[in-house]
């Protein structure tokens, strides 16, 4: 037990457990002091690793369950680091841990999501349900809404799910109505925009993208971050401005050349250029036929709209099935999921985006509690 204890990947310099949130430094007051230590520097690790790479976070998060599993915020810290790894499934099995244990109701929409994530679309559905018959809040509203977009597509209903975006943004929205300062607004609408681009309305996508853009200056949605990220190639730059006299005087020795079978070379240049405007555009192919949009995006939502009925999964109950796993490793029957284990593979997410989980940085670190400010991880 005590090699076991002892195992886990080294600790950075950097993670200090003084910098957890005060509600995580008194839970681990239970522990015996130098394990409280070591567990603590691996959460502080884990969160300093979280956005730069959280598979290490998970690691580092996974270290601390094996020092401290009955610790409720420990089980919290894996389940998010998890999520973010993308092993959806460990994700969810930690959090509904955390859920047990603390009775906090925080996470519904990110276990929902896992349910999406691991290609139940249906059971995420029957959740994200439950979950709004409960009050939730407004920014918890925000995140069950994006799932429940992203499942409806992943079922193939695309109206449906455009017209829970839009309802979610007012009913009938507009990219004008966007207002800085309101992010569960933006990442509805950042949604809504990626719906519209994926299924053909480039225009209006790209209306709501410059909208989003123009209402989120810190780019706190990511959608700027999509457009800036194209390379360009000083070299080919050169080389078409360098040979841009070449290319002047190729056509005009083209048209000496051409003054006898002219006529013959203006047929060949207006067919090449007919067959690239074809080759950029699919509708001119078809004989010019507009692809058939979605009504369900002009439509009113203000009027009784049914949404298609699913399979929701009822034989399939995720807190029955986690809890048989977690009887099985306590009899030995299954092994614990532990900091070795290498990640099993997971079905492609199919839409985006993702709801993030609720206040990461409070779960791992409040530099303002701390004794020598932000810390700053290393980068490599």
């Amino acid at each position: 037990m005590e090699q076991r204890r002892a195992s886990g990947p080294p600790i950075p310099e950097w993670a200090d457990p003084r910098e957890l949130d005060g509600s995580v430094r008194r839970a681990l007051k239970g522990l015996e002091s130098r394990n409280a230590t070591v567990v603590g520097q691996h959460l502080a690790a884990a969160g300093g690793l979280l956005d730069e790479d959280p598979q290490a976070a998970l690691t580092h998060a996974q270290a601390a369950r094996e020092r401290a599993s009955r610790i409720a915020v420990v089980r919290e810290a894996v389940g998010v680091a998890a999520y973010h790894a993308g092993d959806f499934t460990e994700a969810a099995r930690e959090l509904r841990a955390y859920r047990r244990m603390s009775g906090d109701e925080s996470y519904r929409a990110v276990l929902a999501d896992c349910e999406r994530a691991l290609g139940r679309p249906d059971v995420a559905l029957r959740l994200v349900a439950e979950a709004l018959t409960e009050d939730p809040d407004t920014d918890e509203v925000v995140e069950l809404r994006l799932v429940e977009a992203g499942a409806r597509q992943d079922l193939g209903e695309v109206a449906a799910a455009a017209l829970v975006l839009e309802a979610a943004l007012g009913g009938r929205p507009t990219p004008e109505q966007l207002a800085p300062g309101d992010l569960g607004q933006l990442r509805l609408a950042t949604a809504y925009a990626d719906l519209l681009e994926s299924r053909g309305d480039e225009q209006q996508a790209q209306a709501w993208f410059e909208a989003i853009m123009a209402a989120d200056p810190a780019d706190e949605t990511g959608v700027a971050a999509r457009f800036d990220d194209v390379e360009y190639d000083d070299e080919l730059d050169d080389e078409s401005d360098g040979g841009s006299e070449d290319v002047d005087a190729e056509h005009v020795d083209a048209e000496d050349d051409g003054a006898e079978g002219g006529s013959h070379a203006g047929d060949a240049h207006g067919s090449a250029a007919d067959d690239g405007s074809r080759a950029e555009d699919p509708a001119a192919a078809d004989g010019d036929v507009e692809p058939d949009t979605e009504a369900s995006v002009d439509q009113d939502v203000d009027q009784d709209v049914e949404l298609p009925e699913t399979t929701v999964g009822a034989d399939y109950d995720p807190d029955e099935q986690d809890l048989e796993d977690e009887v099985a490793e306590l009899l030995g029957e299954i092994p614990a999921p532990g900091f070795s284990d290498t990640p099993a593979a997971q079905p492609p997410v199919q839409t985006q985006p993702r709801p993030m989980p609720a206040d990461t940085a409070g779960l791992f670190s409040a530099p303002e509690d701390g004794p020598s400010g932000e810390h700053t991880p290393p980068t490599n």
